[in-house]
């Protein structure tokens, strides 16, 4: 039975495309942190001639930051890492984004938390 389980898991694993088959996934670590906070987000997209840029945004009510690649098509690098610094404290909506040469995008998001944090005084 174990054994079952175990190879209809790994086969899920290996079918399933990037997110639903948009060519586009995203991770953000930690996705809870203290201020001030340094984030990293990994893009991973997948390899298509039409792509032109990826943009990633870290965007809390007072605070935004970005940043943007050229993505040279089929040649683009497949994983591609970015890291925020210093973000103050805040509830991020963190969302990628790759515009295609028809000006078509790809999106994702994924959500963070920055908090102030407690230090006790020993």
């Amino acid at each position: 039975m174990r054994i079952g389980v175990l190879f209809c898991a790994t086969l899920l694993t290996f079918a399933l495309p990037l997110n639903a088959g948009e060519g586009l996934s995203m991770r953000v670590r930690p996705t809870v942190a203290m201020a001030p906070a340094t984030v990293t987000v990994v893009v991973m997209v997948e390899r298509d001639g039409e792509n032109r840029a990826l943009e990633v945004v870290a965007e809390s009510e007072e605070f935004f930051r970005s940043s943007q690649v050229q993505l040279d098509g089929a040649d683009a690098r497949r994983v591609n890492t970015f890291e925020f610094r210093d973000l103050p404290s805040g509830a991020y909506q963190v969302s990628g984004r790759v515009t295609r040469a028809d000006g078509r995008q790809l999106a994702v998001t994924n959500s963070l938390k920055v908090t102030w944090g407690v230090r006790s005084s020993r």
